[in-house]
């Protein structure tokens, strides 16, 4: 395994996929993201070919990406990490397709079938006080913590998750690609839940998480 010299991070072309997951498994944004770009294309085109749709084979790919970092540590280097990578985008978008096979649409002022019950109730969404206090906790960590994360990656968070842009608009207003952008905001999501994490204290993920946080999910979903 060779050694990455100094702060070099033009990672194109200068090592393995094997260096790389070397060193996303010791915590490196940028070497993961590298992975990310190299087999973006391939990663896609197979999740389209299942899913016929590209928009949905984007997102299950960006969601298998996620995964993958996830659980890199799985990853022995038994096989190739694009052979590796490309199971696990199968397996989201065949998720995905169970998943809508299964789902079916209940009017809520309707019966339940085989129930006495004339009405759906469904359980408020509002959330408890404890809820609550733990929103506000994650709301100011992550402040706290796109201030600090480098520009390059802020922009794109700001852009995507906070103002809430389209993926395309956000490409377009920092010049790039939609997949670059895609890739940047994966890089970021990266950095930032590693940075919340250690928060968290002896307590884990969840003295930040506990029953609430939709702020969590967005960065566990890419």
């Amino acid at each position: 395994m060779c050694e990455r010299q100094g702060n070099y991070t033009d990672w194109q072309g200068n090592y393995t996929d094997r260096d790389l997951v070397y060193f996303a498994k010791g915590g490196d944004g940028q070497a993961f993201g590298e992975l990310v770009r190299r087999h973006h294309r391939f990663c896609v085109g197979l999740a389209a070919r299942i899913l016929r749709d590209r928009g949905d084979a984007e997102d299950e790919t960006q969601n298998a990406y996620w995964s993958a970092f996830q659980h890199l540590n799985q990853f022995q280097g038994e096989a190739e990490f694009s052979a590796w990578l490309a199971r696990i985008v199968v397996n989201h978008c065949l998720m995905l397709l169970r998943a809508r096979r299964r789902a079916r649409f209940l009017h809520l002022d309707a019966t339940i079938p085989g129930s006495s019950r004339r009405r759906l109730d469904l359980p408020s969404w509002r959330l408890d006080p404890e809820g609550e206090a733990g929103n506000r906790q994650l709301r100011e960590v992550l402040e706290q913590e796109i201030r600090r994360i480098p520009s390059l990656l802020r922009e794109v968070v700001l852009l995507r998750d906070v103002q809430e842009l389209p993926i395309g608009e956000v490409a377009t207003r920092l010049g790039i690609s939609v997949s670059a952008a895609k890739s940047r905001l994966l890089r970021a999501r990266v950095e930032l839940r590693q940075r919340i994490l250690r928060h968290c204290g002896r307590s884990g993920r969840a003295s930040l998480t506990m029953r609430v946080s939709p702020q969590w999910e967005r960065l566990r979903a890419c």
